[in-house]
Protein backbone atom coordinates (compact mmCIF):
# COMPACT_ATOMS: atom_id res chain seq x y z
CA UNK A 1 0.00 0.00 0.00
CA UNK A 2 1.29 3.46 -0.88
CA UNK A 3 0.51 6.17 1.69
CA UNK A 4 1.04 9.92 1.49
CA UNK A 5 1.25 11.96 4.67
CA UNK A 6 0.84 15.74 4.53
CA UNK A 7 2.68 17.37 7.40
CA UNK A 8 5.90 16.13 9.00
CA UNK A 9 5.29 17.27 12.54
CA UNK A 10 5.43 14.87 15.47
CA UNK A 11 2.17 13.20 14.41
CA UNK A 12 3.11 12.84 10.76
CA UNK A 13 6.56 11.47 11.54
CA UNK A 14 5.20 8.92 13.97
CA UNK A 15 2.62 7.69 11.47
CA UNK A 16 5.27 7.51 8.74
CA UNK A 17 7.62 5.40 10.83
CA UNK A 18 4.83 3.05 11.96
CA UNK A 19 3.56 2.49 8.43
CA UNK A 20 7.05 2.04 7.01
CA UNK A 21 7.83 -0.52 9.72
CA UNK A 22 4.69 -2.37 8.63
CA UNK A 23 6.07 -2.62 5.10
CA UNK A 24 4.10 0.12 3.35
CA UNK A 25 5.43 2.69 0.91
CA UNK A 26 5.36 6.07 2.65
CA UNK A 27 5.70 9.55 1.19
CA UNK A 28 5.96 12.56 3.52
CA UNK A 29 4.93 15.91 2.06
CA UNK A 30 6.37 18.84 3.98
CA UNK A 31 6.63 22.49 3.00
CA UNK A 32 9.62 23.42 5.17
CA UNK A 33 13.05 21.96 4.19
CA UNK A 34 14.31 22.65 7.72
CA UNK A 35 11.77 20.18 9.10
CA UNK A 36 13.15 17.45 6.86
CA UNK A 37 16.74 18.33 7.71
CA UNK A 38 16.26 17.86 11.44
CA UNK A 39 13.87 14.90 11.25
CA UNK A 40 14.87 11.29 11.87
CA UNK A 41 12.69 8.83 9.98
CA UNK A 42 12.68 5.14 9.18
CA UNK A 43 14.78 4.02 6.24
CA UNK A 44 12.84 4.14 2.99
CA UNK A 45 10.47 6.98 3.87
CA UNK A 46 10.26 9.25 0.82
CA UNK A 47 10.33 13.03 1.33
CA UNK A 48 8.72 15.60 -0.95
CA UNK A 49 9.32 19.28 -0.15
CA UNK A 50 6.17 20.96 -1.43
CA UNK A 51 2.97 22.72 -0.45
CA UNK A 52 0.35 19.98 -0.05
CA UNK A 53 -2.38 22.57 -0.60
CA UNK A 54 -1.26 23.16 -4.19
CA UNK A 55 -2.62 20.94 -6.97
CA UNK A 56 0.58 21.25 -9.00
CA UNK A 57 2.69 20.11 -6.05
CA UNK A 58 0.51 17.09 -5.42
CA UNK A 59 0.59 16.21 -9.11
CA UNK A 60 4.39 16.34 -9.18
CA UNK A 61 4.49 14.19 -6.05
CA UNK A 62 2.39 11.53 -7.81
CA UNK A 63 -0.52 11.61 -5.40
CA UNK A 64 -2.68 9.80 -7.97
CA UNK A 65 -0.57 6.69 -7.30
CA UNK A 66 -1.39 6.66 -3.59
CA UNK A 67 -3.98 4.40 -1.97
CA UNK A 68 -4.32 6.53 1.16
CA UNK A 69 -3.50 10.08 2.21
CA UNK A 70 -3.31 11.29 5.78
CA UNK A 71 -3.76 15.05 6.25
CA UNK A 72 -1.79 15.44 9.47
CA UNK A 73 -0.77 19.08 9.61
CA UNK A 74 -1.36 21.22 12.67
CA UNK A 75 -3.80 23.45 10.77
CA UNK A 76 -7.39 22.35 10.24
CA UNK A 77 -7.84 24.57 7.17
CA UNK A 78 -4.83 22.97 5.50
CA UNK A 79 -6.06 19.49 6.35
CA UNK A 80 -9.44 20.23 4.79
CA UNK A 81 -7.87 21.62 1.60
CA UNK A 82 -5.53 18.63 1.31
CA UNK A 83 -8.44 16.24 1.80
CA UNK A 84 -10.62 17.96 -0.79
CA UNK A 85 -7.86 18.07 -3.41
CA UNK A 86 -6.89 14.45 -2.77
CA UNK A 87 -10.43 13.23 -3.31
CA UNK A 88 -11.65 15.51 -6.11
CA UNK A 89 -8.48 16.04 -8.13
CA UNK A 90 -6.64 12.76 -7.61
CA UNK A 91 -9.41 10.30 -6.59
CA UNK A 92 -7.40 8.94 -3.66
CA UNK A 93 -9.50 6.00 -2.37
CA UNK A 94 -8.98 6.65 1.33
CA UNK A 95 -8.63 10.12 2.88
CA UNK A 96 -7.92 10.40 6.60
CA UNK A 97 -7.74 13.82 8.27
CA UNK A 98 -6.52 15.02 11.63
CA UNK A 99 -8.83 17.39 13.51
CA UNK A 100 -6.79 19.76 15.66
CA UNK A 101 -9.63 21.76 17.19
CA UNK A 102 -12.76 19.82 18.21
CA UNK A 103 -15.03 22.75 17.32
CA UNK A 104 -14.10 22.16 13.66
CA UNK A 105 -14.95 18.45 13.64
CA UNK A 106 -18.33 19.01 11.96
CA UNK A 107 -16.51 20.23 8.82
CA UNK A 108 -14.57 17.00 8.32
CA UNK A 109 -17.05 15.05 6.22
CA UNK A 110 -17.55 13.76 2.68
CA UNK A 111 -18.23 17.29 1.42
CA UNK A 112 -14.54 17.99 2.04
CA UNK A 113 -13.41 14.60 0.75
CA UNK A 114 -12.79 13.16 4.22
CA UNK A 115 -13.47 9.44 4.68
CA UNK A 116 -12.30 9.30 8.29
CA UNK A 117 -11.52 12.11 10.71
CA UNK A 118 -9.61 11.71 13.94
CA UNK A 119 -10.10 14.21 16.75
CA UNK A 120 -7.70 13.40 19.58
CA UNK A 121 -9.65 15.23 22.33
CA UNK A 122 -12.91 13.52 21.34
CA UNK A 123 -11.19 10.15 21.05
CA UNK A 124 -9.70 10.49 24.54
CA UNK A 125 -13.11 11.49 25.91
CA UNK A 126 -14.70 8.44 24.29
CA UNK A 127 -12.02 6.12 25.67
CA UNK A 128 -12.46 7.54 29.17
CA UNK A 129 -16.23 7.06 28.93
CA UNK A 130 -15.73 3.55 27.57
CA UNK A 131 -13.54 2.67 30.53
CA UNK A 132 -15.85 3.94 33.27
CA UNK A 133 -19.36 3.78 31.85
CA UNK A 134 -21.62 0.75 32.21
CA UNK A 135 -25.00 0.50 30.51
CA UNK A 136 -24.45 3.45 28.19
CA UNK A 137 -23.62 3.61 24.49
CA UNK A 138 -20.34 5.40 23.74
CA UNK A 139 -19.33 6.46 20.24
CA UNK A 140 -15.67 5.57 19.65
CA UNK A 141 -14.98 6.43 16.00
CA UNK A 142 -16.75 7.80 12.94
CA UNK A 143 -16.11 6.67 9.37
CA UNK A 144 -17.28 7.80 5.95
CA UNK A 145 -18.15 11.30 7.10
CA UNK A 146 -20.12 10.01 10.08
CA UNK A 147 -22.29 7.61 8.09
CA UNK A 148 -20.64 4.64 9.79
CA UNK A 149 -19.87 4.66 13.49
CA UNK A 150 -18.09 2.33 15.89
CA UNK A 151 -19.89 2.30 19.24
CA UNK A 152 -19.33 0.46 22.50
CA UNK A 153 -21.58 -0.61 25.35
CA UNK A 154 -20.55 -2.37 28.55
CA UNK A 155 -23.59 -4.46 29.41
CA UNK A 156 -25.17 -3.80 32.80
CA UNK A 157 -26.56 -6.64 34.93
CA UNK A 158 -30.10 -5.76 33.86
CA UNK A 159 -29.39 -5.19 30.15
CA UNK A 160 -32.25 -6.60 28.02
CA UNK A 161 -29.90 -8.84 26.01
CA UNK A 162 -28.38 -10.70 28.97
CA UNK A 163 -28.61 -14.50 28.46
CA UNK A 164 -29.89 -14.02 24.90
CA UNK A 165 -28.18 -15.26 21.75
CA UNK A 166 -27.56 -12.84 18.89
CA UNK A 167 -29.86 -14.93 16.69
CA UNK A 168 -32.72 -14.13 19.08
CA UNK A 169 -32.28 -10.37 18.68
CA UNK A 170 -33.74 -8.25 15.90
CA UNK A 171 -30.63 -6.39 14.81
CA UNK A 172 -31.18 -3.58 12.26
CA UNK A 173 -30.03 -4.42 8.74
CA UNK A 174 -27.53 -1.55 8.74
CA UNK A 175 -25.90 -2.51 12.06
CA UNK A 176 -23.66 -5.38 13.11
CA UNK A 177 -21.90 -6.59 16.23
CA UNK A 178 -18.18 -6.74 15.44
CA UNK A 179 -16.62 -7.91 18.71
CA UNK A 180 -17.28 -8.72 22.34
CA UNK A 181 -14.57 -8.26 24.97
CA UNK A 182 -15.23 -10.70 27.82
CA UNK A 183 -12.88 -11.25 30.75
CA UNK A 184 -9.96 -9.83 28.77
CA UNK A 185 -10.66 -12.13 25.82
CA UNK A 186 -12.10 -11.16 22.45
CA UNK A 187 -15.15 -13.11 21.31
CA UNK A 188 -16.08 -12.90 17.63
CA UNK A 189 -19.90 -12.63 17.60
CA UNK A 190 -21.87 -15.42 15.94
CA UNK A 191 -25.54 -16.28 15.89
CA UNK A 192 -25.23 -18.57 18.90
CA UNK A 193 -23.12 -16.13 20.96
CA UNK A 194 -24.91 -15.39 24.23
CA UNK A 195 -24.48 -11.99 25.88
CA UNK A 196 -23.29 -11.84 29.49
CA UNK A 197 -23.27 -9.06 32.07
CA UNK A 198 -20.05 -7.07 31.87
CA UNK A 199 -19.50 -7.81 28.18
CA UNK A 200 -17.97 -4.92 26.26
CA UNK A 201 -19.91 -4.99 22.99
CA UNK A 202 -18.53 -3.24 19.92
CA UNK A 203 -20.97 -2.55 17.10
CA UNK A 204 -20.85 -0.82 13.74
CA UNK A 205 -23.91 1.35 13.19
CA UNK A 206 -25.28 4.11 10.99
CA UNK A 207 -27.01 7.29 12.16
CA UNK A 208 -30.36 5.59 11.46
CA UNK A 209 -29.59 2.45 13.45
CA UNK A 210 -27.63 3.89 16.38
CA UNK A 211 -30.67 4.56 18.56
CA UNK A 212 -32.08 1.08 17.84
CA UNK A 213 -28.80 -0.55 18.88
CA UNK A 214 -28.73 1.61 22.01
CA UNK A 215 -32.21 0.39 22.93
CA UNK A 216 -31.29 -3.24 22.20
CA UNK A 217 -28.19 -3.17 24.39
CA UNK A 218 -29.23 -0.82 27.17
CA UNK A 219 -33.03 -0.65 27.14
CA UNK A 220 -32.81 3.14 27.08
Amino acid sequence: MRVAIAGAGAVGLYIADDLRAAGHEVMLIEQQPAVRDRAVTAEGVEWVIADACEVSSLREAGLDRCDVIVAATGDDEDNLVVSLLAKTEFAVPRVIARVNHPKNEWLFNENWGVDLSVSTPHLITALVEEAVTVGRLVRILQFDGGQARLVEVTLADDAPVIDKAISEIEVPRDATFVAIVRAEHVVMPRGDTVFEAGDEVLAMVTPDSEDQVRTILTGA
